[in-house]
């Protein structure tokens, strides 16, 4: 994609309906932490993420924590949740860190709006394991990504992000 907010980007949809669809990028990390954007929250990583260019002054999570509740998008992971809970579970140690994304912003689509994307083959459609999706590996996510499409887009992830560079 042109657009700078999805150019090489992997988007996880927690929501598609007749409001229209939310999903996060998941390989645009940034330097902040959790403690770093809300006031005496306590030091807990992982760095928070850009999950897209919609209401950026927001915050928001995906987990594979039940005890904080939330809605179930896939089995074992849960977006959203009870905050008062995470943050008893952050400050007593019982929350994994690499069990748990923090998102700034989201992605949202309109009605009809991400199925005229897609009839425009903007993107590619897949699904995700739980251990990917919750991988740190932001470096190598979007390519490692496509080329677990198979042979078909494989060659997609050895372009250059320039096409003038090569």
């Amino acid at each position: 994609m042109a657009d700078p907010d999805f150019k090489r980007s992997v988007v996880f949809l927690v929501e598609h309906g007749e409001e229209g669809t939310v999903g996060f990028v998941l390989n645009q990390e940034t330097q902040l932490f959790l403690n770093d954007v809300i006031v005496q929250f306590p030091d807990f990583g992982p760095r928070l993420q850009i999950g897209g260019p919609v209401q950026p002054d927001t915050l928001h999570y995906i987990h594979r924590e039940a005890r904080l509740g939330g809605v179930e998008v896939m089995p074992g992971v849960f977006w959203g949740g009870n905050f008062d809970i995470l943050k008893e579970l952050i400050d007593a140690q019982e929350l994994d860190p690499s069990h748990i994304r923090f998102y700034i912003g989201y992605s949202g689509w309109s009605p009809g709006q991400l199925e005229e994307e897609l009839e425009n083959n903007s993107w590619i459609v897949s699904s995700i394991s739980v251990a990917h999706l919750f991988s740190d590996d932001y470096e190598d996510f979007w390519k490692e990504t496509v080329r677990s499409l198979g042979n078909r887009y494989a060659h997609i992830a050895n372009f250059p992000e320039n096409p003038n560079l090569n």
